[in-house]
């Protein structure tokens, strides 16, 4: 019996409200602080990779607001969370990103030694403690860890559910593209002079596409703008799951920004093109016929190249952004073989800054093949392993091509919010995605949802 093609499933319509999101949730310390402990505590967060912890004693440390996670592979090859602290006088126990052990991780301030697995095996004069010998009594504080699609995932709340019930329909969305065999190939981060959330709300449309990236004015007509990705609305799918993420649909592969005048396509498409046996003389002048045309040579070509995870995907996944934004801070465009990873995680103190991730994850088959075999193709690090982090700094390192871009709003947005002269938003229907993202901050805020 012949296998069928997946195709995209339909979410839910979901209902907003019209929050008005003052400007003072991008700049009031009250109001971060409020966020810290009534929503960042309460959700699942994207923190590690398991590609960066191969072998038993193998650790990873990420910093989200004022706590930091320590994630360290066991040695039934689980994963464990901590945070990263010991419990003798609150020492950190780790100061670099990642690192491994051989047997256990010692303060370095009075030599207590924890085991990977948290527990306290060594306190120097043990004999000494009026409650006792610490060993056996104190260990690390340990939090609920899941792993999925390669990456490690922390939750600070003891109670809280499953990944997979939090994720929702991402969960088999992703599930199907293979990505926890995909390597990272860029890995740019930046501390911004901005809120958190305005880097999620930036990604939660692409209304801002035309005139950001495009240089769009009043007398554009952007029913014509397509780019390497058409973000007309009209065409655009958009959508909200119940558990609170968000899913934009946008066809790719084709499109103004890769012809020239007279018609003729050019670079990126044009390689794409003959990667997949298609001469991109044959498209001449009529670039949108190239989405279906790679389609169906992927969907007939992928497998015995390579890449496997084509049989397991819809047509659209080959050629289309799906671009997701995983409640709270966590933004990706997952293309046919690249997986854009766009992460803000707000700042311990400061309201106007943040910790901004540009990083770029791509499948095997594509890494082997080039750029030429991928519509976005980002990241030129080909090593074995995922590509080491480079910590940029704003206003002296572009932090990537296009994303600059949106740097460069993100700041002036910032002190555009600082006015009085700002009383709320005036939302388009393309953007009600802005919306929910705040009222469900909202909800967790008010304990109206766990």
């Amino acid at each position: 019996m012949a296998e069928t093609t997946p195709v995209v499933d339909t979410w839910q319509e979901q209902e907003t409200h019209g929050h008005k999101i003052p400007g003072y949730r991008y700049t009031s310390r009250e109001f971060l602080a409020r966020e810290w402990e009534g929503m960042w505590t309460k959700v699942w967060l994207l923190l590690g990779r398991e590609a960066e912890l191969p072998n038993p004693g193998d650790w990873q440390m990420e910093p989200v607001g004022p706590e930091e996670i320590l994630m360290v592979r066991q040695k039934d090859g689980s994963v464990k969370a901590f945070y990263n602290v010991c419990q003798h006088r609150g020492n950190p126990l780790v100061s670099e990103p990642k690192g491994s052990i051989k047997s256990r991780f010692v303060c370095k301030y009075h030599s207590w030694a924890f085991l990977p697995d948290g527990t306290l095996n060594f306190a120097p004069d043990r004999e000494d403690f009026p409650e006792g010998n610490p060993c056996g009594k104190v260990n690390l504080i340990e939090l609920r860890c899941e792993t999925f699609a390669g990456f490690i995932w922390i939750n600070m709340d003891p109670n809280c559910g499953s990944l997979r019930s939090y994720l929702g329909p991402i969960w088999d969305e992703w599930a199907r593209r293979d990505i926890h065999t995909w390597r990272r190939t860029m890995a740019n981060s930046m501390e911004l002079p901005c809120n958190w959330k305005i880097v999620l709300d930036n990604f939660n449309e692409s209304y801002h596409v035309p005139t950001v990236h495009m240089a769009a004015t009043p007398d554009t007509d952007r029913t014509k703008i397509r780019g390497n990705i058409n973000t007309y609305f009209r065409e655009t799918k958009f959508d909200l799951s119940n558990e609170g993420h968000n899913r934009m649909i946008m066809e790719g592969g084709y499109g103004v920004g890769s012809t020239d005048k007279d018609g003729n396509i050019l670079d990126p498409l044009a390689s794409q093109l003959r990667y997949w046996d298609l001469n991109p003389e044959d498209f001449r002048g009529a670039p949108e016929k190239t989405r279906a045309a790679l389609q169906e040579a992927k969907r007939r070509l992928g497998p015995a190249r390579g890449f496997s995870h084509y049989a397991k995907v819809p047509d659209q996944q080959l050629t289309d952004a799906f671009h997701y934004t995983l409640f709270p801070n966590f933004a990706v465009s997952l293309w046919s073989d690249g997986f854009h990873f766009l992460r803000a995680r707000p700042h311990p103190t400061d309201p106007e800054r943040c910790l901004f991730d540009n990083w770029w994850y791509a499948s095997p088959a594509s890494i082997e093949a080039g750029s030429k075999a991928n519509e976005r193709g980002m990241g030129s690090y080909q090593g074995p392993d995922e590509a080491p982090l480079r910590m940029l700094e704003f206003g002296k390192d572009s932090i990537g091509p296009a994303i600059e871009d949106d740097v460069s709003v993100f700041v002036t947005q910032q002190r555009g919010f600082r006015s009085r002269g700002f009383v709320g938003v005036y939302l388009s229907k393309q953007e009600t995605r802005i919306w929910r993202y705040h009222e469900l901050i909202d909800e967790y805020i008010d304990g109206r949802r766990s």
